[in-house]
Order: structure tokens, then C-alpha cells, then sequence
């Protein structure tokens, strides 16, 4: 059947290219396409030839073994078996890559058998190593167990050591301690007490342990030892040296060359003492910061040292002040400055001598410096609690506060002089309290029941003298500084310390007659020389007290001096004497930086009364059972009550001064528009008001003779007013205040006088008659006479009055804000 297949495909290949029905004709393109492919392949193999002999020889062959060809079937074979060579010649180098693989395949295999053999004598060595490894293990271990045993052991050992080492040193420590050579000032000394406390501080801190009470008793008992033996190195070398300061001295000398001769041998006989105790001193303060025991022996030591130095330097510094005493008996000042400095030098002298052996203060050098300074208290006070003077006493008190005080203890950076402090602070507190009783005192003789001598009260004639001595100065060309030292020269020296209080006094270059102090009235010049002193010696709080006091006592005596001057000369000086003192105890007291108000408790009766004339009104029913019981409400309603003022010495001297200046502002207008006013008054009270003109004292020409007496007046009487003005108050801006109410007032009655007319139906005639003046007309007569004052001749001698420019205290400067009148036209001063 392969056969007949065979034939039938070589039967239909034959048809292909028939010339006849061909099954596949190819085209003549495909037949030159197959023509070149055997070219090419003939031309292929001839190159191939060429290059490689191998080959040409391998083609040669084939083309010995290609058949001739003949027929179809022919071609078909030799190309099938052509094809098959090929494919075979192709898959050569797979089948030789394939052998290759099956070769390297094969030593794989091999070589993993050869791994597999390998790790199994691997495994086998590991299982003996770990077999090895673990024996190596659990020796290391029993190692390091019977290491760790053997640490523990030997710790436990150590420390069983370290712990007996605190009891086994009893016996030591005591042998040492009661060892002949032991000396205390020694650093093996040191050495067995740091031991010692070492040990005491161990038992107590392991107080559970079986025998450490017994222990702890030992050492208590040697540390006892210990500091006994301090205790008595240190009071023996104290005492060495106190019996070396103390030794008889040679009686031919003199108390002060004792003295001289124990300031100069007992500072040195401890000083070289000194480093004897200054190591067991410190080993002890050391110690004292954290045992109390040790903290009790340094305040023995402490306190044996102060009494030493207290039977050294106690007689010493009392023969001083008793020697200062008797060199300044009459000398109080002197004495408190020579008593102050020389315990200033004995107590930083006894903290010097202090620090060569302590470290820290104590309170027993506090005690010994204290008792030492009490010497100074015990010494003055005797003397300042007599003392009278109060120049004396404030002094004393400047001395005490500035000089010691201040400048010397509060400045001192050691605290040395903190005693010294102590008692001048209660020597200055027996001062004030001396001074404040004296001030009293001399407030109420000098000052409130002071009796003027007529020399005090020659009011204006003392300020015309001294402006008649000051215009002959000035006329004799002296400098202005000579004049003023000229004027002044009568001043006392309580005057100048006065006019130290305000600085702007002290610059003026020229003053008035009265300006002087020497021509104030003693009352005022004393009252601010007091305060002048008490400012700086007193307390704030005290000075106010006694400055409103003072104040007040002040005032009520320039009113009784007033009261005199107006009694023997006018009411005029009276009143300017008054205005003029006031107004310089106003100016004097304002540099005083202190409040002078002070709160003064009463008790208010007004109560009582109330109660008691109920309790007169209900006699029935003062045993009352009801409600309405008349005693009980007496027992309630009858309490006095406390009430609380406040005093204020400056708006009470504001409001004298104010009620002096409208007496005056009144009198002076009196003085001038007397008949006006009491023409007014009349007027005023007569009623209907049409008919007075039908009244005698009303007609037109009574009147025109008050107008006319009215301008009499004042062209008689303005110019002395003024003149007066000028003498007491020196001021133009004062007297320029005072006058301007009083001019105010007469142009106004001048003005009702005119109205009263008017509305009393005077005729044109009636008017012309009167010729009462226009306002315009009285202040242009007014200034008229004012001038011709000023330019008159009007002073003693026919000279003129040389007005100083220097500005006085004036009214306007006690004006205030809370107070401030207005000007009326019935007197009142604009204050």
C-alpha cells in the first residue's frame, strides 16, 4: 500500500510541471527562482571549498556519494536521504552538548554520594563534640559555682572582720588614751577621737547587733575621756594665760598706766595662746556641726573663754570709763564720744582676739561684749537722766543715732559693735525720753507761760530802730554781705541754728528789719529752735506729737502777746504783730518732711447726760419689772462713748492765721469807712426806707459830712496803715493780699451809700449835696493817697523807706486747695 502511495505521489509530482493540465505549473519567476537556488548552492559549496579544507574534502565526498539522478523518484530519495543528513549533520553539536550533560550529570551524582558519605562523618563528629561540649559546660559551671562560693566566703569572712574590727578596738583606743605621751594637741590625738566617733556612730547605726549597747557604753565612756581631756588641756592654757595678765602689777604706777599696761599685756599673753588651742578648737567645731556632744563642749569652751576675758577686761574697761568720767565731768558730749570709742576699740579688739581661736561667734562672746558695754549705759545714764539743757540732750541723741549708731555700728561689715549697738540704742531711748520731758517742760514755761518783757513787746518801735540801723549801714556803701553780717550780729545762736532749718534763708541776700530773727518774738524763735533740735533726734512718729503740742502752745502764746500790743499800742499792731508770726511759723515749719496731724481719743459724756435726765424723768419705774425698766436702760443707754480727733497743728495755724487776717481786713476798713459803715448800718435798720431822708442824721447835708469825715479818714489814716504794713510784714505781694479786701470794702460802702440815696429818693439835688463819690472816683482817690505815702518822707529822720526786695512768707503761700476763703466785703483775707 506504501508502495502504491509512493507511486501515486511520484505519478501526481510528474503531473506537476506536465505540459499538459500541469497540477502545479510554476511560474517563471519560481523556475528562476529554483535555477538560482542551485546556482547558488554549486557556487556555495565552491566556497565553501576554498575556506575550509575540511569541508571541501567532507563535499568532495558527498559529491563522490550524490548519485546520478535520472528520474523523479531518484531525486526524491537522494533528497530525502539528503535531508536526513542534514538534520543529523545539524543535531551534531546537540548530540555532543548532550553527551556532555550526561557526563557532567554523572559527576554530579558522584559528587553528592561523596557529600552524602561527608556529612554523615559530619553529623558524627558533631554529635561527639556536643557530647564533649556539654562534659566542658558542666565543668566550667562547677568552676565558677565553687569560685562564687569561694568570693562569697571570703566576703563574708571580710566583712565578719570589718564588723569585729569595731569591737576589738576598745582596748586599743584605751590604751592609747591613757598613754602617759598622749598629749592633746597632737595629730595622733585627732586621729584615736575620729576612732572613736567612728566607732559610736557604727553601734549606732547597728543597734540590732547582740552586744552593741555594751559596746556603745565603752565607747561613750572613752569619748568622755576624750573630751574631758580637752576640756582640761584648753581651761589650762586659759587659765595660764589669765594668771599671766593677772599678775600683780607695780603699785607706783598710776591708774592709767595700769590700764595702758593691761590693754597691752593681756591681748598679747592670749594671743600667744592662741595656737595652742586653735587645732583642738577646730577639731572640735568640726565636730560640733554634727555631734551634739562635741557641740556642748565648744559652748563650754566658749563660755570658760568669755569668763576668762570677762576677769581680764572687765576692770580694765570699767577703770576706762571711770577714768573718762572724771577727765570729762562737766562734759557730757565728750564723755559719750571717749566712753563710745573706747569700747568700740575694745570690742573689735576682743573679736580679733576672738577669731585667733574660733571660727564662728557664740553666744557667750555676745554676753561678754554686752556686759563690757553695759559699763557704758551704767556710766551715762546717771548723767543724761539729770541733765536739763536741751542743746545738752539733743546732741547727746545725735551723737548716739548719727556717730555710733549709723556711721559706726550699722556700717561695721563683722557685727562687732552689735553690743555697742545695744546700748547706745538704750542709752538714745533714755535720751529721747529725757529730751521729749524736757521739751515739755520748757514748751510750757518758755513758750505758753512765757511773761514778755516790755523790750519784746516794743512793736513797731524795735523794727523802726532796726530799719533806721540798716538804712545808716547803707548809707556808709558797705558791701551787701557786711551789711547783712552788720544786722545780724545781735542774732542769737538759737536764732541761727532756727534759720538753718530753711535753705532759702540762708541764701538771701539782704533781709529786713522784719526778717531778722533777732526780732521775732522769743515764743516763735524758741518753739522752732526746739523743733529745729528734736527733728533730728526724735522719732517721726514721737516729733509729730510733740511738734502739734509744740505748735499749738506756739500760737496761743503770739495770741496773748497780740492781745498786749493791742492792749498798750493799737489793735492795728496787735493784729499785723500776729499775721507777721504766724506767717513765719507757717514758712519755718514746712521743711519739717513729717505730718503734723496726731489723732487725740475723748470720751463723750453727752450720753450720761441723756440717760441720767431720763432716769430723773421716770422715778417710777426705775425698779420696773416690764420692759420699760428706767435704770436698765440708764446702764445701757449711759456708756460714754470714744470719739477720735484728728489735730492738725498746720491748717490750725492756717485758720488763726485766717481769722487774724479778717480782724484785721475788719478793723482796718473800720478804721477808714467808720462813719460810712455806721451811717449804713442806720440806714439799713430803718424802715420804711422812703423816709429817711425826713430823719435829722439822714439829711443831705448830714450825710455829705459823713462822706467828707469818711474821706478825711482815709487821707488821714491809709498812709500810716500802710506804712505799718510795710514795717511788719516787708512783703509788696503780702501787703498787696492784705490791702486789696480792705480797699474792696471801702469802694463798697462807698457804693452803698450811693444806693441807699437812690433807694431812699434823694433828689438830684439831694445827691450833689451828699457828693458821695463814684467807685472810679474812690480807687483813684485811694491810689491818690497811696502814692503820696509811698513818696513822703515818712520814716524817722526824713528819709524814705528803702523797700527790700527779698520775699517774705506771704499769705497766698498758705492758701490751700481743701481751704480756700473767698474775699467778703465785711473783712474777710483771702488766706
Amino acid at each position: 500500500m506504501d508502495n502504491m502511495s509512493l507511486k501515486e505521489i511520484q505519478s501526481k509530482l510528474l503531473l506537476w510541471e506536465g505540459s499538459d493540465n500541469a497540477l502545479a505549473p510554476l511560474t517563471s519567476d519560481q523556475r528562476e527562482a529554483i535555477l538560482d537556488l542551485e546556482a547558488l548552492i554549486l557556487g556555495g559549496s565552491n566556497e565553501v571549498k576554498e575556506e575550509k579544507p575540511q569541508t571541501k574534502l567532507s563535499n568532495n565526498k558527498e559529491n563522490a556519494l550524490v548519485p546520478s539522478v535520472d528520474t523523479t523518484y531518484e531525486f526524491l530519495e537522494w533528497y530525502e536521504s539528503l535531508c536526513n543528513n542534514t538534520i543529523k549533520a545539524d543535531d551534531a553539536p546537540y548530540e555532543t552538548y548532550y553527551k556532555q550533560l550526561e557526563e557532567r550529570r554523572n559527576e554530579c551524582v558522584s559528587l553528592t554520594d561523596q557529600i552524602d558519605a561527608t556529612m554523615a562523618d559530619l553529623n558524627k563528629l558533631s554529635e561527639q563534640y556536643e557530647l564533649v561540649s556539654n562534659k566542658t559546660n558542666a565543668l566550667h559551671i562547677m568552676s565558677e559555682q565553687l569560685l562564687a562560693d569561694q568570693n562569697k566566703l571570703s566576703s563574708i569572712g571580710e566583712d565578719i572582720k570589718n564588723r569585729l574590727h569595731y569591737f576589738t578596738q576598745v582596748e586599743h583606743l584605751s590604751q592609747r588614751l591613757n598613754s602617759p605621751t598622749m598629749s592633746v594637741n597632737s595629730e595622733t590625738f585627732f586621729i584615736v577621737l575620729a576612732k572613736i566617733d567612728e566607732c559610736l556612730d557604727y553601734m549606732k547605726n547597728n543597734n540590732t547587733f547582740k552586744e552593741s549597747h555594751t559596746y556603745l557604753v565603752k565607747y561613750r565612756h572613752l569619748q568622755n575621756r576624750a573630751i574631758s581631756l580637752i576640756r582640761s588641756y584648753v581651761t589650762h592654757v586659759l587659765n595660764h594665760a589669765t594668771e599671766q595678765v593677772l599678775s600683780p602689777t607695780d603699785e607706783d604706777q598710776t591708774d592709767q598706766e595700769t590700764i595702758d599696761t593691761a590693754y597691752a599685756v593681756y591681748f598679747g599673753k592670749f594671743q600667744a595662746a592662741a595656737p595652742k588651742l586653735k587645732l583642738v578648737i577646730s577639731e572640735i567645731e568640726k565636730r560640733a556641726e554634727v555631734n551634739t556632744e562635741y557641740a556642748h563642749v565648744l559652748s563650754e569652751v566658749q563660755q570658760a573663754y568669755s569668763e576668762r576675758r570677762g576677769r581680764v577686761a572687765g576692770a580694765a574697761a570699767a577703770a576706762a570709763l571711770a577714768a573718762a568720767a572724771r577727765a570729762h565731768r562737766r562734759d557730757h558730749c565728750g564723755l559719750l564720744r571717749a566712753a563710745c570709742s573706747l569700747l568700740a576699740h575694745a570690742c573689735r579688739d576682743e573679736c580679733a582676739l576672738y577669731d585667733h581661736f574660733f571660727q564662728r561667734t557664740s553666744p557667750a562672746l555676745e554676753e561678754y561684749l554686752q556686759s563690757l558695754c553695759n559699763g557704758l549705759y551704767e556710766t551715762l545714764r546717771p548723767h543724761i537722766i539729770h541733765i536739763n539743757h536741751l542743746e545738752t540732750l539733743a546732741e547727746l541723741c545725735v551723737i548716739l543715732r548719727v556717730e555710733v549708731i549709723e556711721e559706726q555700728v550699722n556700717t561695721d561689715p563683722r557685727e562687732a559693735l552689735r553690743a555697742l549697738g545695744g546700748a547706745a540704742r538704750a542709752l538714745l531711748q533714755d535720751a529721747q525720753e529725757r529730751l521729749v520731758f524736757r521739751a515739755h517742760v520748757h514748751l510750757r514755761a518758755d513758750v505758753l507761760h512765757y511773761r514778755a518783757a516790755p523790750g519784746d513787746l516794743a512793736y513797731p518801735d524795735k523794727l523802726e530802730m532796726m530799719e533806721q540801723i540798716a538804712l545808716s549801714i547803707q548809707e556808709q556803701s558797705l558791701k551787701r554781705s557786711d551789711s547783712r553780717n552788720s544786722m545780724v550780729s545781735d542774732i542769737s545762736a538759737t536764732s541761727q541754728e532756727v534759720a538753718n532749718i530753711n535753705v532759702d534763708a540762708q541764701r538771701r541776700p539782704q533781709a529786713s528789719p522784719a526778717d531778722l530773727h533777732g526780732m521775732w518774738y522769743p515764743a516763735v524763735r524758741r518753739t522752732l529752735a526746739a523743733l529745729s533740735r528734736l527733728y533730728r533726734c526724735l522719732e517721726k512718729k514721737v516729733f509729730q506729737g510733740l511738734a502739734q503740742e509744740a505748735i499749738s502752745l506756739c500760737v496761743q502764746s503770739i495770741d496773748n502777746a497780740a492781745q498786749q500790743i493791742s492792749a498798750s499800742r493799737t489793735s492795728i499792731d496787735g493784729e499785723l504783730f500776729q499775721i507777721k508770726h504766724l506767717l513765719i511759723l507757717r514758712e519755718q515749719i514746712a521743711p519739717f518732711q513729717v505730718d503734723f496731724v496726731i489723732k487725740e481719743t475723748v470720751l463723750d459724756f453727752s450720753n450720761v447726760k441723756n440717760a441720767a435726765y431720763g432716769l430723773i424723768q421716770k422715778p417710777r419705774q426705775i425698779f420696773s419689772l416690764n420692759t420699760n425698766n428706767a435704770l436698765l436702760e440708764f446702764l445701757l443707754e449711759g456708756t460714754p462713748m470714744v470719739k477720735e480727733h484728728l489735730l492738725d497743728s498746720r491748717k490750725e495755724v492756717d485758720r488763726q492765721l485766717k481769722a487774724c487776717c479778717e480782724m484785721f481786713i475788719k478793723d482796718a476798713t473800720e478804721l477808714l469807712a467808720g462813719p460810712l459803715i455806721t451811717y449804713i448800718e442806720k440806714a439799713q435798720a430803718f424802715t420804711p426806707i422812703e423816709q429817711l431822708k425826713s430823719q435829722p442824721w439822714a439829711t443831705p447835708e448830714e450825710t455829705a459830712t459823713v462822706v467828707k469825715e469818711a474821706q478825711k479818714r482815709i487821707k488821714m489814716h491809709l498812709a500810716p496803715l500802710q506804712r505799718s504794713m510795710q514795717l511788719y510784714l516787708a512783703n509788696k505781694e503780702t501787703e498787696f493780699i492784705l490791702f486789696r479786701p480792705i480797699r474792696n470794702n471801702v469802694v463798697g460802702y462807698f457804693v452803698q451809700i450811693e444806693q441807699t440815696l437812690t433807694n431812699a429818693g434823694y433828689s438830684y439835688e439831694d445827691t450833689l449835696i451828699v457828693a458821695c463819690p463814684t467807685p472810679e472816683q474812690v480807687s483813684v482817690f485811694i491810689s491818690s493817697a497811696s502814692l503820696i505815702s509811698h513818696n513822703e518822707p515818712v520814716l524817722p529822720y526824713g528819709k524814705k523807706r528803702k523797700t527790700s526786695t527779698v520775699r517774705k512768707p506771704s499769705i497766698a503761700s498758705v492758701q490751700e486747695k481743701e481751704e480756700k476763703p473767698t474775699i467778703e466785703p465785711t473783712g474777710s483775707a483771702n488766706v
